[in-house]
């Protein structure tokens, strides 16, 4: 075991004043989608462009990142993150069956808009995925009535809605050019990046199941660009299996949008190599750092908001003691 540590800070990432030029392995983040999820105040917009010019900076030449989004603007960081420096090498999804629509049913606005009062059918009793404090605003919760609608205009428009359900989060792989002049095998020889960790996240075979290919590896299949929560049974093609997170697997993780802890790790080995510094400008409540340290990577992370700092701090130090004491 080396000698892993991590460094987190209470502030904004914009800057990253505290870190030298050229000096980090890879990024993996996890940043605002500019979406409003839950109506909370720090997804309100994309991150300004400064970010990822800041990024650019301090990672090495050659060096990957991975950077979480949304369907409806994954266009636009997309254009940010080029028109910073970076390559667009791929789009990862993270395909889940259980996504939350984000809808509601038009034809309740319909008896609204019309003066008609629509009709008290029962109660929501549960809604997966929801803590209390949430979206109480936006979401049935326990107690709040079941509509359905009553004038004529209305019933021919029930259940239609706004939006089909998400299955997939995307995740934009990018790179740093390599240094000018470099082949990637030299950009490697002189900056230790440039090249993505094919070997550690490989897919295992089942038991029992026949290799394929012309040349099957040992260790399985090269990792594919969709990552699911559940099996495809095809026959064929294997993915990497990440469920999403479930409520109460951590009670003092408050966070409302936190990643797997298992789907970190997968990314974090993807673009880096044991004993390399992994940057994660917003940290939330430190998935990243802690698949950082259960792998054996350093870990640099920002978090503005003090709760969910102070959660990352408490989650890095278990994992600290549980992976590295």
């Amino acid at each position: 075991m080396q000698n892993i540590d991590y460094w987190i800070y209470n502030q904004s990432s914009y800057g990253l004043a505290e870190l030298a030029d050229n000096s980090i392995s890879a990024l993996v983040t996890d940043p605002p989608y500019g979406i409003s999820f839950q109506n909370s105040y720090w997804d309100r917009d994309l991150p300004d462009k400064q970010i990822w010019t800041d990024s650019l900076r301090v990672l090495k030449s050659g060096g990957f990142g991975l950077v979480f989004s949304s369907i409806r603007l994954m266009h636009r960081l997309m254009v940010s993150l080029e028109d910073s420096g970076f390559l667009i090498k791929d789009v990862l999804f993270w395909a889940y069956l259980n996504g939350m629509p984000k809808s509601r049913d038009i034809a309740l606005d319909i008896d609204k808009e019309l003066g008609v009062e629509s009709k008290v059918v029962g109660q929501y009793t549960y809604v997966q995925g929801y803590k209390k404090g949430g979206a109480e605003d936006y979401y049935a919760k326990e107690g709040k009535n079941k509509h359905e609608p009553t004038s004529k205009t209305a019933l021919k428009y029930k259940g239609a809605g706004l939006g089909i359900k998400p299955a997939y989060e995307p995740i934009i792989l990018i790179q740093k050019p390599l240094e000018k002049g470099l082949t990637v095998a030299k950009n490697i020889i002189k900056h230790q990046v440039g090249a993505l960790n094919l070997e550690e996240t490989r897919i295992p075979y089942e038991e029992g199941e026949g290799k394929v290919g012309h040349n099957p590896h040992p260790k399985g299949r090269v990792t594919a660009n969709i990552l699911r929560t559940e099996e495809l049974n095809d026959g064929y093609d294997k993915f990497f299996l990440v469920p999403k997170v479930r409520q109460h697997a951590e009670d003092f993780n408050i966070h409302p949008t936190k990643k797997p802890t298992h789907l970190m790790s997968h990314l974090v080995k993807l673009v880096s190599f044991e004993g390399q510094t992994v940057l994660d400008p917003f940290m939330g409540s430190g998935s990243t750092g802690v698949a950082c340290i259960e792998n054996n990577r350093q870990f640099i992370g920002y978090e503005l908001d003090k709760t969910y700092f102070d959660i990352a701090q408490k989650r890095l130090e278990i994992a600290k003691h549980q992976f590295v004491c």
